[in-house]
């Protein structure tokens, strides 16, 4: 298996919308956004490295994942943090490492880049996703996470 964890780049949007519609739709039961907008995020981060960046993992010529970095900023650390807002790995490349090997890349990207820390979250119930992170050195954060829309 040669799976190439990699920035995304402009010749990628069609795949990358792809897969970030499975992780939308499939994945999180939540409403398909409208293409045009989706491809406005993908352009966003492409066009403006300062607040984020996407990776894809590419398996024989084919996208079978990605990773999504937001960059902020720790004013307790006075650095730039990241945020892994998401990794998703398609249903067939899954238990390949694909996620393992986009995590490590994330993490890698905001050592090498002086961020203070990269934070994420995850479903109570992803009990896959948080043996990967437990497995990949990450602690459950002493700070709750409050939303509200």
């Amino acid at each position: 298996m040669n799976v190439i964890v990699r920035p995304a780049n402009e010749e990628d949007i069609q795949s990358l919308k792809g897969l970030m519609f499975q992780y939308i739709v499939d994945f999180y039961k939540k409403p398909r956004p409208a293409e045009e907008d989706l491809t406005g995020l993908i352009l966003h981060l492409q066009n403006n490295p300062s607040s984020g960046l996407q990776f894809v993992a590419e398996r024989d010529g084919q996208l079978v994942g990605f990773a999504t970095l937001y960059f902020t900023f720790s004013t307790l650390q006075v650095k730039k943090a990241a945020i892994l807002n998401d990794l998703f790995v398609s249903p067939e490349a899954r238990g390949l490492k694909v996620g393992e090997n986009l995590f490590q890349t994330c993490l890698a990207y905001i050592r090498e880049n002086g961020y203070a820390y990269m934070t994420w979250e995850t479903a109570k119930d992803n009990v896959v996703a948080q043996s990967l992170y437990n497995k990949s050195g990450g602690q459950i954060s002493d700070w709750l996470v409050y939303e509200i829309e």
